[in-house]
């Protein structure tokens, strides 16, 4: 009894902090990566100044773009924004609102996926390894670091991300250039986290719903998606065997109502968030667009049935 409890509160737990623990877990992954091509992969070639930089780059931000890619690739709301854009018959049906509405839906879908390559870079810096490899190779480490006899320093600078020794002889720069590296980590760390704050507090100072309405939308989002992942694959389960009899017994296939193209249309566009509106998602919009079609139907039957009785 006390374990099942416990299993319940935990799944419960999962439930609720879902988003949170996802992001929570990507960026462990991440910096697990990045600890290990940091430690493992990682040389600093230390022959010119243009390798160092390029190399130093290269495993700084290459890997984040790479991250930024399969964030994209792995985002459902990606798949619903990019799919159909190309066709003919949206080739003439672009205007100013929705071009304005189809960025902002970009833009909040890069801000999900910008979680693992945002983590991988700041990482990366409080590491310093990456950064002390590119800094090492710059004009302007030269002309911070040397002052004086730019020729040997020029050389020293670029040898010192492989040789410590080398960093006293050139006014403690391996230290300076780990300290600018952290450093830029907790800038980039800050700017994160304010830009975060101030999107939420835009996007709820802006908002016409209640926060209860926000919150219940949320956990509405979740559900139904769970639902439907649950109910299509019961769908596509009883279609599928009803076609395969069809076929291995040589029988007449049973009527089988599938959703027309055009429903599938109507459900698979991104929700625009506008909560003037009483629906919670584009398949919620759908239901309560058939139930007033009915309603109308109906009321008109009747109006047509009384007409008939005063005639």
């Amino acid at each position: 009894m006390v374990k099942m409890k416990v299993f319940q509160n935990a799944v419960n737990f999962y439930t609720q902090h879902r988003n949170v623990l996802g992001y929570s877990i990507v960026s462990l992954v991440t910096v697990g990566i990045e600890q290990i091509f940091s430690k493992v992969v990682f040389q600093c070639p230390c022959n010119s100044a243009s390798e160092n930089m390029l190399y130093g780059l290269s495993f700084l931000l290459a890997p984040a773009f790479i991250l930024l890619l399969l964030g994209y690739m792995a985002n459902t709301e990606m798949w619903l924004l990019l799919t159909g854009k190309c066709s003919q018959e949206k080739h003439c049906q672009c205007s100013y609102g929705t071009t304005c509405n189809y960025l902002r839906q970009l833009l909040q879908v890069t801000a999900k996926v910008s979680v693992a390559p945002l983590t991988w870079i700041a990482v990366a810096l409080f590491g310093d390894n990456y950064y002390e490899c590119a800094a090492s190779g710059s004009s302007l480490a030269v002309y911070y670091f040397c002052k004086e006899n730019i020729t040997d320093c020029k050389h020293n600078l670029t040898k010192m991300p492989c040789d410590k020794k080398l960093s006293g002889e050139i006014a403690n720069g391996r230290l300076t250039l780990q300290a600018q590296s952290q450093l830029f980590g907790w800038l980039l760390i800050a700017a994160i986290m304010t830009l975060t704050v101030i999107s939420t507090c835009f996007g709820h100072c802006c908002s016409t719903a209640s926060y209860l309405q926000l919150k219940f939308w949320k956990t509405y989002s979740k559900t139904e998606h769970e639902v439907f992942e649950t109910k299509a694959k019961e769908h596509a389960k009883n279609l599928a065997e009803r076609n395969i009899e069809c076929f291995l017994k040589d029988t007449v296939a049973a009527p089988f109502y599938t959703p027309s193209r055009e429903d599938w249309k109507k459900i698979s566009f991104l929700n625009t968030g506008n909560s003037q509106e009483q629906y919670y998602s584009m398949l919620h919009k759908y239901a309560n667009a058939k139930i007033g079609k009915s309603a109308n139907i109906q009321a008109g039957r009747l109006s047509a049935k009384q007409v008939q009785s005063e005639l």
